[in-house]
């Protein structure tokens, strides 16, 4: 049974500070104006910060930018007709370890980061672009004949796997086939000539209290859009958020470890997961507290992505009480999906999904699965298991008033082989499933 909960809301200042009256200058794309108007950008964000709080507004312009880091008390305000949009250097996107995935990896920054900050909001009609498209790699079977045609004409790299990809970057191809990971200052010496192959989250939230994304159109992120991660009383109000179908990795929002969460009236249009909450991969993740818990998701649409409302894979820290309603998925690779793996230990519990209308799913409309394998274009991860902590759990999960439009599987339940008690008291439309493979 959910339990409802309040987020704590954002508060801030009058004050307007514009980016054009600390040097940033619209209508020009290079590195060189990223540059100064990243400096500009940043400049009124510090300034902002420091006298309490501010709003810092993109007026109506294209502006294009390197990174930035929001601070405490500071609204980043897109005004309508805004575009901020990043450019691609190997100078302003140095590598270092973070969090991606569910566990310790080598990343550049991100275009827009926020480490710690407390009362802060990107708000406003207008559109954050992260580029996503010089960066990430592309699968052959997601384009048209036109389109891989194109690619091919442009140069780069084509990546001989499982799925037949391309690259354009000569540094991402030599780093996908070295592909060094490891977290000591070594190992990112070696791994820094390849830059571009550890592809930013395109916002990166970080331990952050009374967030605020409102309004603001989010697109073309190199890896995930949004990333918010340990943070609490967030709140996502009528945003849209934009891939391309063949965008690696191209989720929509990440809640990882977050508390008190409210995402609503907002659409989503993916190359991956839409709306995904996830809580740390594996034993790491479980030597520290931090599930994700105390979520609201509630009139949104989700068009194309591999999934509308999805938990895991990475779950290890626990997920529980979440209520997802008035939401529409068409379109999507499945509707509502829980996925996770022997090796991710944890338990997801107590959420309830209703009032769900699913249209022309091109599979299954449901999917609780035990048997992911995370598949990455150059390895797929292996199932890992030393103790009965390992194991993972879904249960107490009910959905009801769930419509089904246009699609021919409406429920796959996959508990781990031997293990019926890895998925239990699962109710769908008044229907209770316990621990069985089944098929509807």
């Amino acid at each position: 049974m959910f339990r409802p909960f309040e987020t704590a809301q954002t508060s801030f200042s009058s004050t307007q500070l514009c980016i054009t009256d600390f040097g940033a200058k619209p209508n020009a794309y290079d590195v060189e104006t990223s540059r100064t108007n990243a400096k500009a950008i940043q400049a009124a964000i510090d300034k902002a910060s420091s006298i309490g709080g501010a709003h810092v507004v993109v007026p109506s312009g294209f502006f294009a930018t390197s990174p930035i880091q929001l601070k405490s008390n500071v609204d980043l305000h897109l005004e309508h007709g805004a575009v901020l949009k990043f450019t691609k250097s190997k100078e302003d996107y140095p590598i270092f370890v973070t969090n991606y995935e569910g566990e310790k990896a080598i990343r550049t920054i991100s275009p827009i980061t926020a480490d710690g900050a407390e009362n802060i909001a990107i708000t406003g009609n207008g559109i954050i672009d992260g580029s996503g498209d010089l960066w990430r790699p592309i699968k052959r079977f997601k384009l048209t004949e036109k389109q891989w045609d194109a690619l091919l004409a442009k140069g780069g790299h084509i990546i001989q796997a499982r799925d037949l990809a391309w690259i354009e970057s000569d540094s991402a191809y030599e780093g996908l086939l070295l592909n060094i990971q490891g977290t000591d200052e070594k190992t990112l010496a070696k791994a820094a000539p390849y830059w571009d192959f550890y592809r930013p989250v395109m916002v990166s939230l970080r331990h952050c209290k009374r967030v605020l994304l409102q309004g603001v159109t989010f697109s073309n992120s190199p890896a995930w859009n949004i990333h918010p991660f340990f943070c609490e009383d967030l709140t996502v109000d009528g945003i849209t958020v934009k891939n391309p179908y063949h965008a690696q990795n191209g989720d929509g929002i990440d809640v990882e470890s977050c508390k008190r969460v409210e995402i609503k009236a907002s659409t989503f249009e993916t190359g991956d997961d839409a709306i995904c909450i996830k809580s740390g991969k594996n034993a790491e993740a479980r030597t520290f507290e931090g599930p994700s818990c105390d979520i609201h998701v509630h009139d949104c649409t989700v068009y194309q992505g591999h999934g509308g409302f999805v938990v895991g894979s990475e779950m290890s820290r626990g997920v529980f009480n979440i209520l997802v309603e008035r939401c529409s998925f068409i379109g999507t690779d499945v509707g509502v999906r829980f996925k996770s793996a022997l090796g991710r230990g944890g338990v997801v519990k107590d959420i309830d999904i209703r009032d769900i209308t699913m249209v022309d799913i091109k599979g299954e409309s449901i999917i609780l699965t035990m048997a992911y394998v995370l598949n990455r274009i150059n390895n797929d991860e292996l199932p890992q298991m030393d103790n009965e902590e390992d194991i993972p759990f879904f249960c107490d999960i009910d959905m009801q008033n769930m419509h089904f439009l246009g699609q021919k599987t409406k429920l796959l339940i996959q508990p781990i082989t031997g293990r019926a008690d890895t998925i239990s008291n699962i109710v769908v439309n008044g229907v209770r499933y316990d621990g069985e493979n089944k098929i509807v």
